[in-house]
């Protein structure tokens, strides 16, 4: 159409879309799409890293759990290693509970004994491409948010007090907070109340960080 144009000769738009030849569609699906339709079977893990008062960096690994955007586990470690890293599948996915796929990005700490230890619990590896975060969307997400709502807003001491500071955000990420994802319902589902506000509770969470609210008892 622009050579066309170039030559004087103007074409509409449209009248080109009606003769150009129309290709079959792809029908394999689309990340997103495969995404939605195994999130009951997958899962995916990171790693990110925090630098504590001490000059230290510690590595945190997260494993989340798609169907319910639940963390299933979360440990710190100075040193990482494919052995730790294997090890910690083995205590995420205890009693066969592991998901039939598993998304995480090329990084070298997930070596053979990684990759062994998810052959012997039958788990897929999805692997994203390099330098594609958005591939591994809902960890990247989590991580996002451990930043913004904790990490932000303390200074890390040392290992120890990484562990402890994680473990209570865990506990109040699964149980109270709410996602949009899940129709305002929490990974760990919760049922609704009738609307009292003369009679709610504010209760805190996270050393006072974050808040949740319940019913008060009549």
């Amino acid at each position: 159409m622009l050579e066309l144009k170039k030559l004087g000769i103007n074409v509409a738009k449209s009248t080109v879309e009606r003769y150009q030849p129309k290709g079959p569609r792809s029908t394999s699906p689309t990340w997103k799409t495969f995404l939605a339709l195994h999130a009951s079977e997958l899962a995916s893990m990171d790693f990110f890293v925090v630098p504590t008062a001490g000059m230290k960096v510690l590595f945190v690994l997260v494993i989340l759990g798609h169907g319910r955007r639940r963390v299933l586990h979360v440990n710190v470690t100075e040193h990482p290693t494919a052995e730790w890293t294997a090890q910690q599948l083995v205590e995420a996915f205890p009693f066969d509970e592991a998901p039939r796929y598993l998304v995480r990005d090329g990084d070298a700490i997930y070596g053979e004994k990684v990759r062994r230890q998810l052959r012997a619990m039958y788990v897929e590896e999805i692997v994203t491409a390099p330098a594609s975060p958005w591939q591994n969307a809902y960890v990247e997400r989590l991580i996002g948010s451990i930043r913004r709502e904790l990490l932000d807003h303390v200074v890390v001491q040392n290992e120890r007090h990484l562990r402890r500071l994680l473990k209570t955000y865990i506990a109040y990420y699964n149980q109270w907070r709410t996602h949009r994802s899940l129709d305002g319902d929490a990974p760990d589902s919760r049922p609704d109340h009738q609307a009292q506000p003369a009679r709610t509770a504010e209760l805190p969470a996270v050393h006072g960080l974050h808040h949740y609210y319940l019913p008060e008892a009549a």
